[in-house]
């Protein structure tokens, strides 16, 4: 048979190689971590954005419908104008 120190020296190099492999996946899943954090803060961002243009697309057409609605309601000349638009 083996001998007690040859056994242990498989053992040694076997846990280190394991050890090893750990320590990649390790490093791979914390890259993949900070990709996410990053993928993550960008779409904030990219909806933050399109909130804002959405809220100022919610005041341009607020502001026409007020005007319009004044159009309307100011007498015949610009419901004639209206028409012709």
């Amino acid at each position: 048979g083996q001998s007690p120190n040859a056994v242990e020296d498989m053992l040694d190099v076997e846990n280190k190689r394991m050890a090893d492999s750990l320590a990649n996946k390790v490093t791979r899943l914390k890259s993949l971590a900070l990709d996410i954090d990053k993928d993550a803060d960008e779409q904030n961002r990219y909806l933050d954005g399109m909130d804002s243009d959405f809220m100022s697309v919610t005041g341009l057409l607020t502001g026409s419908v007020k005007r319009f609605s004044t159009m309307t309601r100011s007498g015949r000349d610009n419901r004639k104008l209206l028409c012709s638009v």
